[in-house]
């Protein structure tokens, strides 16, 4: 595979965070570039069904474009080693993957 990256090297970790005042459970979220050649990946997508949150998210990080497809860092470049973080309030875990992206050296 050379210098290319792929969509295996962004990686989504997730964990509940304490709950919110009035008890709504709180998930800390890391996107992470892993990829070893240092490739910016840019316009990436998640899979996110409906994600909502009672606390409110930087859009610029994360936001929810429609069902199922939220864009990560406003589509700009993730260098490697880089992460974007968040955290989120909701009554449970979304399941997140990643969908799409764009790699400059792929």
């Amino acid at each position: 595979m050379g210098d290319a990256c792929s969509l295996a090297d962004i990686a989504i970790f997730q964990g509940e965070t304490g709950p919110l005042p009035d008890g709504i459970p709180s998930f800390s979220v890391q996107i992470i570039n892993l990829c070893v050649s240092g490739c910016p990946i840019s316009d990436i997508h998640v899979t996110c069904g409906w994600f909502a949150s009672a606390k409110l998210i930087n859009p610029k990080l994360f936001k929810r474009v429609k069902y199922n497809d939220c864009i990560v860092n406003d589509r700009l470049p993730l260098k490697g080693g880089d992460s974007i973080v968040f955290e989120y309030a909701n009554s449970f875990q979304y399941p997140l993957e990643i969908s799409s992206a764009n790699a400059c050296c792929w």
